[in-house]
């Protein structure tokens, strides 16, 4: 009896580690109809009230955030971290190249591609085993071929997000299992991903719905779990992730017409809350944004104020009062920005500038500002520098003035 009872005690012991144990992308019995959740998505462009912990739409031509909340919290990130893992693997190897499986990622548990001890694959399946079907197994065999160890491949990750300008993010390991000192913030994580698009393989990946991969030569099918690729109007891209500590997450990218976006949910309770809430604020920022030529509004403003203003400054003690202006350097590296619809028509420009300067004036040389506004928020400044350079008058100038008026003082003296 007394084994009975301590065999009994030891699978329920087994049976609560079971059940708090971590695992990434797990397959849900929770059916999702996309469809349906389209419909009843919010359809205004009132903000929308979302389940997720921590969410941000980021704009992927200009880096601004059309959409926050909590997003620059550090939060845990489930397999969302395989898009750093994909990336480094892209930097640092070749596709073709075939790699064996070891005991250690052969034994990953959570979401797997199915590898076993002594597979062979080559580099580009597993990062489709990677980012399609989310394979922990897939990440710890792609690490070992990179970096030798999960460790030294987290160094390399966390290297990147270094070179990245990612302060708030911290790796652990390729796969995102959770750990207390792996994680991200949803802002961090949308830039990351802006980073990775950028590279056409990754781009393609994380795009495939289905694809056929080999393992020792025979062919596997896999299938994406990103349950809106192909069933939400611009989705094409990127991934999702799931752990108890993280909850439910789901990094997309959305383009249609010229908007390109990001949108990042964290911590939703439910898959079926991170569909909707992926839903709801892809479908807010495109009904409630459109782009706005900056440059060009910026441009011809400065025109049109130097041709309202031809005899506007007044140089003391310069040569001339003729000066030219332009906008800064930064200015050339902005082209189009997402606006707020219903903001666009009451945009202003509004230069901030002396009348009164200095001589001598050197070409850029700081003269003011121009500021970009729209009811009363500010969109823009830039600043305003002097395109021409204005000499201050010397010795020679007033007595070269002194000739030039020379016979017209003789003749008025004579007569």
């Amino acid at each position: 009896m007394k084994k009975f009872l301590y065999k009994l005690f030891i699978l329920f012991i087994f049976m609560i580690q079971i059940s708090t144990l971590s695992f990434c992308d797990d397959i849900e019995d929770e059916s999702i109809d996309v469809n349906a959740e389209i419909d009843t998505s919010a359809q205004s462009n009132e903000i929308p009230d979302v389940n997720s912990r921590s969410c941000v739409v980021l704009d992927r031509n200009s880096n601004t955030i059309l959409y926050g909340k909590n997003e620059k919290n550090k939060v845990k990130m489930a397999s969302t971290t395989k898009i750093m893992t994909a990336l480094v693997v892209l930097e640092n190897s070749s596709l073709d190249t075939t790699v064996e499986a070891s005991k250690k990622a052969a034994g990953t548990g959570g979401s797997r591609l199915g590898l076993k001890t002594g597979d062979k694959i080559t580099i580009r399946d597993l990062l489709y085993g990677l980012m399609l079907c989310s394979g922990n197994d897939a990440a710890v065999c792609l690490a070992e071929s990179i970096a030798g160890t999960v460790p030294e491949f987290s160094n390399l990750m966390n290297q990147k997000a270094q070179e990245l300008g990612l302060t708030n993010s911290h790796f652990e390991s390729p796969h995102g299992l959770d750990s207390d000192g792996h994680y991200t913030t949803a802002y961090e994580l949308a830039l990351l991903s802006n980073f990775a698009l950028k590279n056409p393989t990754f781009f393609n990946i994380v795009g495939t719905k289905n694809y056929t991969i080999t393992i020792n030569g025979y062919p596997k099918t896999l299938s994406n779990t990103n349950e809106l690729l192909g069933n939400l109007n611009g989705v094409y891209g990127i991934k999702t992730g799931f752990t108890n500590g993280a909850n439910r997450c789901l990094v997309t990218a959305c383009k249609r017409g010229d908007m390109d976006i990001i949108c990042v949910v964290l911590g939703a309770d439910t898959k079926n809350f991170r569909t909707k809430d992926s839903i709801k604020l892809i479908e807010y920022t495109f009904k409630t944004y459109e782009y706005f030529n900056l440059k060009d509004f910026a441009s011809n403003a400065i025109i049109d104020w130097q041709n309202q203003h031809k005899n506007y400054f007044s140089i003391h003690k310069g040569i001339s009062n003729k000066l030219e202006i332009k906008l800064n350097s930064d200015f050339d590296k902005i082209s189009t920005i997402p606006i707020k619809k219903e903001l666009i028509p009451s945009i202003r420009a509004n230069p901030s500038i002396s009348p009164y300067l200095q001589a001598p004036i050197h070409k850029d040389d700081w003269l003011g500002k121009l500021i970009i506004s729209s009811q009363d928020s500010i969109i823009a400044e830039f600043d305003i520098l002097s395109n021409s350079s204005i000499r201050k008058t010397s010795i020679f100038d007033y007595m070269l003035g002194f000739f030039k008026d020379y016979p017209y003082q003789l003749e008025s003296s004579v007569f």
